[in-house]
């Protein structure tokens, strides 16, 4: 497999879910669960698109519900790669609403997915490096860096 670096914007990913009744809980809104899962499959897909293997969620930090979703609402979710290790990559998700009668859009989640490659066998691999073209790109990669070194920290 090839490991050369590989820019954020080629893996990041815009993903639409309509949300139905059966995403819903019985006033209405949207379950956590259903937006966690939305997120977690936005974080899978940008993960795998970046290193071309199987990957698994190691971690998810700095998860936040800031405003409900509603049946009928359009639910979006953004993800893109801040982050790259040995074998490990963290994704950035940004979960926003649109009601689709008034245009309003609100933020509606957000967190960061560690995620783990993995080989045929199951065992973890090397992921490539990511490609920083900006600052902006520069500074999420080290705003990572800082958050995992910190989580590290806390768990040893």
């Amino acid at each position: 497999m090839d490991h050369e670096e590989k820019a954020a914007s080629e893996s990041s990913l815009t993903m639409p879910q309509m949300v139905l009744p059966f995403h819903a809980n019985a006033a209405g809104r949207m379950h956590g669960g259903e937006v966690m899962k939305l997120m977690d499959s936005a974080a899978y897909v940008v993960a795998t698109r970046h290193c071309h293997h199987n990957v698994v969620t190691a971690s998810v930090t700095q998860l936040s519900f800031l405003e409900p979703v509603f049946i009928g609402d359009l639910v979006i979710c953004y993800a893109k790669i801040n982050y790259t290790g040995r074998t490990s990559l963290e994704v950035y998700v940004n979960v926003k609403a649109e009601h689709l009668e008034s245009g309003t859009i609100k933020k509606i989640s957000e967190a960061y997915f560690s995620m783990v490659a993995l080989d045929r066998n199951g065992r973890p691999t090397i992921v490539p490096s990511l490609k920083l073209e900006t600052d902006e790109d520069r500074r999420y990669f080290e705003e990572a860096r800082q958050r995992i070194a910190k989580v590290k920290s806390s768990v040893a």
